[in-house]
């Protein structure tokens, strides 16, 4: 997530922890359980995409990667499959991550995080 948080120069990403008070809102009908399975995107219109569909969504947004989200929504398929193949090693692609790069990252998120619908809706109100 922090690496989407710092190419986007437009700031249409907007980070909201899984488990923050939101959060929870966000996903309500997702079991708490299974919320922190995989990444979410919740659209300004309520639509919510998972896993590689969320993303594609992501990828979609950054001003270098808007190819890669077009291929990526192009073979859903494939892109769910990588997604999953990843997802399952987050542990291991995690231990190639130095403690200096994994506290730069917390930090940023930490810093661009909103946890509160209040939160939210002024920060959506500051970037139109």
């Amino acid at each position: 997530m922090a690496w989407a948080v710092r190419r986007d120069h437009h700031h249409m990403v907007v980070p909201v922890p899984i488990q923050s008070p939101l959060g929870s809102e966000l996903l309500v009908d997702i079991d708490p359980r299974e919320r922190l399975r995989s990444a979410h995107v919740v659209g300004d219109d309520g639509h919510r995409r998972s896993a590689g569909a969320a993303a594609a969504e992501v990828l979609g947004v950054l001003p270098r990667t808007q190819g890669l989200a077009r291929l990526a929504h192009r073979l859903p398929g494939t892109t769910a499959l990588l997604y999953r193949v990843v997802a399952k090693r987050r542990n291991g692609f995690g231990r190639l991550v130095s403690n200096e790069a994994r506290l730069s990252a917390d930090r940023l998120l930490q810093a661009s995080s909103v946890t509160t619908a209040t939160q939210l809706e002024v920060r959506s109100r500051s970037t139109i």
